[in-house]
């Protein structure tokens, strides 16, 4: 059938060269980043405190959360105390704010009871503390050296490795080799061995 005079030519594809690199398609775009709603200006999407990266995208209450030894509870008071709203996102507050924070979170002793901490009637001290960041590990790591080394039961199974709080440790919390899996090797070879001892108490009667 004859083409159309008006009709535009399809170019004929020409294949790529041996040895040449066929051409990529570049890479989509990427989409702009949109702030949340109700973003400032100089709205900050990571903020630090107490050495730790918070995501300023969440609110006040669940992101400070974030923070080892901080709950819901604890920054709801935190919130009340520097007078900030609880569903403010993290990433609306300036410097000045973040270091106020700092600060109670340095003085908890005088702002929250001593039910709500962390670290009552401290063994060194006797005072009632509140441990948050890298000073829970810490402490954590210092209360189980202690316990090891006055040779208490709890200090004595974390030496073995095994659980703590009493539980059973009968069919969970095995650290050897697993009983089913022996179990069937060491049936036949103990049959093995009989059928050799038996062999053996023959040729002696021969």
């Amino acid at each position: 059938m004859p083409q159309d005079k008006n009709q535009p030519q399809e170019k004929e594809k020409t294949p790529p060269e041996k040895g040449q690199p066929k051409a990529e398609a570049p890479p989509p775009a990427a989409a702009p980043v949109r702030p949340p709603e109700g973003a400032s200006a100089d709205f900050r999407y990571i903020i630090r405190i107490a050495n730790t990266d918070l995501d300023g995208k969440r609110s006040f209450v669940y992101g400070l959360s974030g923070v080892k030894g901080i709950g819901i509870r604890l920054a709801e008071v935190i919130a009340d105390v520097v007078e900030v709203p609880r569903t403010e996102r993290l990433g609306n507050l300036n410097d000045a704010k973040v270091q106020e924070i700092e600060q109670v979170l340095g003085q908890l002793v005088e702002y929250v009871p001593p039910w709500i901490m962390n670290r009552q009637n401290d063994w060194e001290t006797g005072e009632d503390t509140h441990s948050f960041g890298s000073d829970v590990d810490l402490r954590l790591r210092d209360d189980i050296n202690l316990m090891k080394k006055i040779r208490c039961y709890k200090g004595i199974r974390h030496e073995q490795g095994q659980k703590v709080r009493g539980q059973r440790t009968r069919s969970n919390g095995r650290t050897g080799l697993t009983v089913g899996v022996v179990k069937k090797a060491a049936i036949a070879a103990a049959a093995e061995k009989a059928k050799e001892e038996g062999g053996k108490g023959r040729e002696k009667k021969e």
